[in-house]
């Protein structure tokens, strides 16, 4: 079931590749008409990118087919005479504008803030970039690769040994693109109350730095210097990711009760009053003297089979997955997460993509529509705004379109 949250909310979604795009998947996934703005011949880089050589080669690399379900696709060339007129012509009928440009670029092709404003004074503009439009670093590009090494993610990441590693998928690209979907939307309610727009100036070094939570505020707050701590947890333990017969376990027995019932599920309970152990801070500062006796009785089972005789005790367990026995649980099945759109072109395939993790109204929210293809519906949304057939042809021989 698609979902009518953000039904009648039109976003020109002016991004590539990841962060931007991920917020306009964000939204569209909400219901919003999300028009895909992209450059003719080319498109979004992310139509190039992917684990699918073929794909990339038609123009619909996984990467774009990933985070592009549900939009429309224009082609605009903002360089040309023609081009910028229909793009002010989006702006004056749209309720969003989501670019992830390097900061100012808009505003040299003639679109900035203060034109758009101008044209639609009820505009949200949200730009996203590396390092947001201020400050000494604004004008840098950056990548997630960088933004993950700036934020001090990669630094907390891995062992003393291994650190700095890089955190394996582009989380920052993915913070930084919920941190804009979620300032839109918030901007929408002000917009409807009132009719005012907004700017919106979304860092994604600033998202990184605030999704890292009670590290960063160990420092604010506690003087203390984060440093990597593998797979333990740092506020308690045992917390961490634990060696079996066969087979990683993670185990958060966070709490002391928690604690207690771990000891006599393994059938260790002189170590829930051994002196090493008592206490939460007792049992961080010897996390390694209790890892090895914990070991000592998980190396009895699989990790599989600790799990279903945790299950029930209150203590946090399960085994480490890949990513595809993820895919594959019965909880994401259950879930309707993943869902198959077909292919944009007429090959007949179809292609399983991820739908929003929020359920509304106890019901799964897939994509409505599948990827579109370069310039599919450009056509259709230049006649939504007037524009006749004699009109278009001039504009494609132009080369504005």
């Amino acid at each position: 079931m698609t979902t009518d949250l953000l039904r009648g909310v039109r976003v020109l979604d002016l991004t590539n590749v990841l962060a931007g795009p991920f917020a306009g998947y964000q939204l569209a996934l909400m219901g919003a008409d999300v028009v895909k703005i992209e450059t003719p011949e080319t498109g979004d880089l992310a139509r190039q990118l992917g684990a699918d050589p073929e794909l990339s080669a038609q123009g619909l690399g996984v990467s774009f087919l990933a985070q592009n379900a549900g939009k429309r696709s224009i082609t605009i060339n903002l360089k040309t005479v023609g081009g910028a007129d229909v793009f002010a012509q989006l702006v004056a009928a749209s309720d969003v504008l989501v670019e992830n440009f390097r900061p100012g670029v808009l505003e040299r092709l003639g679109f900035g803030w203060d034109r758009l404003r101008q044209i639609n004074p009820g505009l949200i503009y949200c730009a996203v970039s590396g390092f947001g439009a201020t400050g000494p670093m604004q004008a840098r590009p950056a990548y997630d690769q960088v933004i993950q090494g700036l934020s001090g993610i990669m630094s907390v990441t891995g062992t003393k040994e291994t650190a700095p590693l890089r955190v394996g998928y582009p989380v920052c690209d993915s913070f930084g693109g919920l941190s804009a979907a979620f300032a839109i939307a918030a901007a929408l309610v002000r917009q409807r109350r009132t009719g005012q727009g907004a700017y919106l100036d979304t860092s994604m070094l600033d998202a990184a730095l605030t999704s890292m939570g009670w590290v960063v505020s160990d420092h604010l707050i506690a003087g203390r210097d984060p440093e990597p701590m593998a797979n333990e947890n740092i506020t308690s333990a045992p917390s961490g990711t634990f060696d079996t017969a066969e087979g990683a376990l993670n185990i958060a027995a966070n709490k002391q009760e928690q604690y207690e019932t771990l000891c006599r599920v393994l059938g260790r309970a002189e170590l829930i009053d051994d002196p090493r152990f008592l206490r939460r801070e007792d049992r961080k500062l010897n996390r390694e003297e209790l890892r090895a006796e914990l070991e000592r009785s998980l190396k009895e089972k699989t990790a599989a089979e600790w799990d279903e005789i945790l299950l029930d005790t209150g203590v946090p367990a399960a085994p480490v997955a890949s990513v595809p026995q993820a895919l594959a649980s019965a909880q994401i099945e259950h879930r309707r997460l993943i869902t198959a759109v077909p292919s944009p072109t007429e090959d007949g395939r179809e292609y399983r993509v991820l739908g929003s993790p929020t359920r509304v109204d106890g019901e799964a929210v897939p994509p409505r529509s599948r990827p579109p293809q370069l310039g599919e519906h450009t056509v259709a949304i230049l006649t939504e705004l007037g524009y006749g057939s004699t009109d278009i042809a001039r504009l494609q021989q132009e080369g504005a379109i």
